[in-house]
């Protein structure tokens, strides 16, 4: 053990101090980088939904629901024409699934809903529970 902290010593003492400055200042700069690019690089809450919300409107099936009601994205009653969240019922293989999505990015998509409305929906056939009303290109609501 005292032969290697020795051998280090003496690898350390021959070398400039400016040059071991300059390689740990560059071992800092590379892991910052690293990590900004690992940070910068992840998709945010938005991007993650919206891209589920696609995947299922573009490789889901459709079957038929019905809206059971309209919320604000604090739980309370919604008597807006456009809710924040809407909650929906539908039933596959004898299976009931109680599901909501907030729709409050998409308000131009769930204009003039009706309440016992019957609707469509789109699940993910390998994941009946993951399912949309709405996305970007598809809607499930029959407009009035």
């Amino acid at each position: 053990m005292t032969s290697t902290v020795d051998h280090l010593k003496q690898l350390l003492h021959d070398r400039d101090p400016r040059l071991i400055a300059a390689v740990l200042l560059s071992v800092l700069v590379l892991g910052l980088l690293v990590w900004l690019f690992i940070r910068w690089r992840r998709p945010t809450a938005e991007e993650i939904e919206h891209y589920r919300r696609e995947r299922v409107a573009i490789m889901g099936r459709i079957c038929d629901g019905v809206i059971v009601d309209a919320r604000t994205l604090n739980g309370e009653d919604s008597f807006s024409p456009t809710p924040e969240v809407l909650v929906y019922s539908y039933r596959l293989a004898g299976v009931t699934y109680n599901c909501a999505q907030d729709v409050s990015h998409l308000a131009d998509r769930v204009l003039g809903f009706r309440i016992d409305q019957p609707i469509q929906v789109r699940y993910d056939p390998r994941n009946p529970g993951n399912s949309i009303l709405v996305s970007e290109s598809w809607s499930g609501l029959r407009q009035k």
